[in-house]
């Protein structure tokens, strides 16, 4: 899943184990379905941890949130 508002997503890379040997892996954004009040109506968003937690405090990410 991908963050509707800072667009961050999955990436690759690797496992790397003692003896050096490198396995693809994957690790995935913390992406959740949250709903939440913007204008006065609920609106249901994909929204990563990081956002959520600025959405409170950041007045970059609410005016980002506030266009969607």
């Amino acid at each position: 899943m991908r963050c509707e508002i800072c667009l961050k997503a999955g990436m690759t890379g690797n496992n790397v184990s003692h003896s050096n040997r490198h396995t693809k892996t994957r690790f995935v954004a913390n992406v959740h379905k949250q709903t939440l009040v913007r204008e006065g109506k609920t609106v249901k968003v994909k929204i990563c941890t990081r956002c959520l937690r600025s959405l409170h405090k950041s007045k970059k990410v609410q005016k980002v949130f506030a266009a969607l």
